[in-house]
């Protein structure tokens, strides 16, 4: 775990995290312990009796880990998560707001190139809001 990185997680070192497999990307999410609950929170709220929510509740919580960043700042990947996320020998640690990607470097790299090409249009249509959206007049 970069110093930096371990610095801004030591509030919630402690508390352990959760390691999964990325809905989107080849790549793991890294979940502060208080971040995931809140999360479960949201998706212990779906009714199981619908197949839908079922399917998405078994594939979301697959590969689920719960690990602990050691006193020296290192955190082992079990092994099918290495796998999942192609994982080889360099990796890139990036913040996502409330989580933290771990990345192969080459898939990262790939990923962001990628997501260049189209970042003017995405950002417009994610954050490109009218500003009565914000309540400004």
């Amino acid at each position: 775990m970069p110093a930096a990185l371990k610095k801004q997680l030591s509030p919630v070192l402690q508390e352990g995290f959760v390691l999964r497999r990325s809905v989107f990307q080849k790549c793991l999410e890294l979940y502060p312990m208080q971040e995931w609950q809140n999360l479960m929170q949201r998706v212990n709220k779906l009714n199981r009796f619908k197949k839908k929510n079922n399917d998405f509740i078994r594939r979301f919580t697959a590969g689920v880990k719960m690990v602990e960043v050691d006193v020296n700042g290192r955190l082992l990947i079990p092994k099918d998560l290495t796998v999942f996320a192609n994982i080889s020998k360099h990796i890139v640690v990036a913040s996502a707001i409330n989580i933290v990607e771990i990345w192969d470097k080459d898939l990262y790299e790939q990923a962001i190139g990628d997501a260049a090409l189209d970042f003017a249009d995405l950002a417009e249509e994610v954050m490109g809001h009218d500003d009565d959206d914000y309540g400004v007049s």
